[in-house]
Parts: C-alpha cells; sequence; structure tokens
C-alpha cells in the first residue's frame, strides 16, 4: 500500500474516525484503525464494536492499493505534529508502515486488515434523507437529558421515532424528560422506533455539519451517511418506557417570562444551594416568580423575575439543574412553564415554538 497526501487531508478523516477508538482496550486491533484505498479514495476506519465510523478523502498520487490498520492514536498525534502545509508519504510491507514527510520518517507496526471487525448492517426499515443541521439541532435539543449510568440500561441513550413525516427524540434519565420533533419525509407504514446508545449519539453531533445526509434505521444498527463519512452504530436492545404517561396533563397555571433574564437568575441563585441536592424553591404570585436557595453553611439566595403569570400563589421545589439544562438548550426569547400544583411535573417550552418540549419532576425541600 503506497499513497501521498497532503497533512490536512489525512488528518481530516483520522479525526473523524479515531474519535470512536478507546484508549484501553482488550483486543489490540481495536486501538488501531483501517486504512484502505479504492481507486483515490482513502478510507480511515475506527470502531468499537458498538459503533464505527469511516472517513473519506481523496489521495494526491496513489501507486499501490490495499488496506492496512496501525495505531489510531500514533498515527493521528504524528500528523498533528507535522507543520501546515506538509506532504505525507505512506508506504506499508512486512508487518511495519513507513511515513515520511521532509526530513521527518517514522516507522509503525500494522496487524493485517483481515482481523479488523466490521459491524454488520442490518436490513433497511426506513430510509430518510434529512439535512445534517436539522438532526444536530434534534440531538442537541434532548442529548442532555440522557442517563450515564443508569441500571435501566434503555434510559442510556435516545429514543427516536418515526410516525408518518415526523422524526421524535426522546430522551430523559428518570428526572426530566427532552421531547423534539422534525419534519422528516418517510414511507413508514407502521410507527418506527430505535433506541441509539448514549456513545453513538454523541459521536454522531461531533459529526455533523451542513451537509444533507442519508439515515437507514434498520431492526439492529443504524447508518448515516455523508460524503465525508460513513457512521454506524449498534441500536440497543430494549423496551423505551411510555413516555406519554410522563407528559404533565391538564396544567391551569402558565407562566411566561424572558429566558435569558431566567436563566441568569437560576445560575446566581444556584451558586449558594446545596451543592449535593441543587435545590430551589420557586415562589409564584401573580406577576413574580421568586427563587431561593440555601445549602448547609446556613447561606442563602434570593432573587425575583417579573413574569406573566395570574393565578393562586405556588410553591415548588426543582433541582436547579434541571431547569438550567432546559434555559440553556431553548433558542426563543420568551419561555413557558406550565404547572398544576407542587407535588406534579413542570412541562417546559419556548412560548413561540412548541416542538422541543421538556418536562421537569418537582423536588421537596
Amino acid at each position: 500500500m503506497k499513497f501521498s497526501l497532503s497533512r490536512e487531508a489525512l488528518l481530516k478523516p483520522l479525526q473523524l474516525a479515531v474519535g470512536v477508538v478507546e484508549r484501553r482496550q482488550t483486543l489490540p486491533i481495536l486501538s488501531n484503525v483501517l486504512l484502505s484505498i479504492e481507486g483515490h479514495r482513502l478510507s480511515v476506519t475506527g470502531t468499537d464494536l458498538e459503533v464505527e465510523i469511516v472517513g473519506y478523502t481523496e489521495v494526491a498520487e496513489c501507486t499501490e492499493g490495499g488496506e492496512i490498520t496501525v495505531s489510531a492514536r500514533k498515527i493521528s498525534d504524528i500528523c498533528r505534529s507535522l507543520p501546515e502545509g506538509a506532504m505525507v508519504n505512506f508506504n506499508s510491507g512486512d508487518g511495519k508502515a513507513q511515513l515520511t514527510s521532509g526530513r521527518s520518517r517514522f516507522t509503525l507496526a500494522t496487524l493485517p486488515a483481515s482481523e479488523f471487525p466490521s459491524v454488520e448492517e442490518s436490513e433497511n426499515s426506513v430510509a430518510l434523507n434529512m439535512d445534517a443541521s436539522v438532526i444536530k439541532h434534534l440531538i442537541d435539543a434532548t442529548s442532555f437529558a440522557m442517563a450515564q449510568q443508569d441500571v435501566r440500561y434503555y434510559l442510556n441513550g435516545m429514543l427516536w421515532e418515526v410516525a408518518g413525516n415526523n422524526l421524535r427524540a426522546v430522551a430523559t434519565d428518570g428526572h426530566r424528560m427532552a421531547l423534539c420533533d422534525v419534519e422528516c419525509e418517510a414511507d413508514v407504514e407502521e410507527n418506527l422506533t430505535a433506541i441509539l446508545p448514549r456513545k453513538g449519539i454523541m459521536e454522531l453531533s461531533r459529526l455533523l455539519g451542513e451537509d444533507e445526509i442519508d439515515i437507514s434505521l434498520g431492526s439492529n444498527h443504524m447508518r448515516v451517511s455523508s460524503a465525508d463519512f460513513c457512521f454506524t452504530s449498534k441500536l440497543v436492545d430494549g423496551a423505551y418506557p411510555d413516555y406519554e404517561r410522563v407528559l404533565p396533563k391538564g396544567g391551569e397555571k402558565l407562566v411566561v417570562g424572558d429566558r435569558a433574564e431566567l436563566r441568569q437568575a437560576f445560575n446566581r441563585t444556584a451558586i449558594l444551594s446545596n451543592e449535593k441536592y441543587r435545590g430551589v424553591r420557586v415562589l409564584l404570585s401573580d406577576g413574580s416568580l421568586k427563587m431561593l436557595a440555601n445549602n448547609p453553611e446556613q447561606e442563602e439566595a434570593e432573587e425575583e423575575v417579573s413574569v406573566d403569570y395570574v393565578g393562586e400563589d405556588l410553591e415548588i421545589g426543582f433541582n436547579v439543574s434541571y431547569l438550567l439544562d432546559v434555559l440553556n438548550v431553548l433558542k426563543g426569547s420568551q419561555v413557558r412553564f406550565t404547572l398544576s400544583d407542587s407535588n406534579s411535573s413542570a412541562l417546559v417550552e419556548d412560548a413561540a415554538d412548541s416542538k422541543a418540549v421538556y418536562v421537569v419532576m418537582p423536588m421537596r425541600l
């Protein structure tokens, strides 16, 4: 295998693929990336057996095709350390790979490409063609609510649901929930659901730019491809909870306020909240939302914000981090809270756009 290309051209697909490679591996081959050449296109593949990412680039000069695997971390570190605009010459044979650039020369150990695992693709159930920015927005709007290391493993991922011309993403950790809808053109006879693992969601978000992408959702795998990359992830095998039951119904207390002002006030109040439980007491009265926090050191914070609210006084406790997560991802200038009583969850959404809704459970304080 023998080819030449610029440092930047090699670094681009390497950075895409290296993100999925774990530093500590039980199988040595999983610490490597697979380099493969067809014609003038170089493919760089990284995998952890759950998620696979392939980055593509054009080579300036190819005298011998083939495929080989080299250490992901070492080849990317070498490329990053070379000067900008440098040409890289790659040559492999006899269990070694040589990289030369100017007066620099590196010899790397290789493992045969035949040992490199591939993530099998399941039969397509549905195919979508969408702008990458739409999927990026979908992930950004909901991913913060995914659980991190919950024993209910299906909560450590994100539910995607395709129904008619709608793609919905749902994430919850049992204490709060995020739900976002985007339009899509899907030809599905019945609703299709898939649970994507947390790592897959985070890697996909990193890959997405502004170009168009093709998405195929199968029974066991999801694949996203564009001109620059191909991403494949295994799906989580499990039944996602009935999130519709969690959505609060019939809340009659509507509070509308300035999102930026509320976010700043909650941020300041959070400074003196209990570091472990992060509880903040919210007191609602006509035209006013007051927030109170204290901690075991007997320190207290109090803020008051003018809001559009008319109704009975209400006192309710929340984990302030959960409220701030929602206020940080909303984009509109006004935010709407729908509340029932001090023991019921709050529904939070953009006052002008209800494509994304958030549910935050109350706290006993």
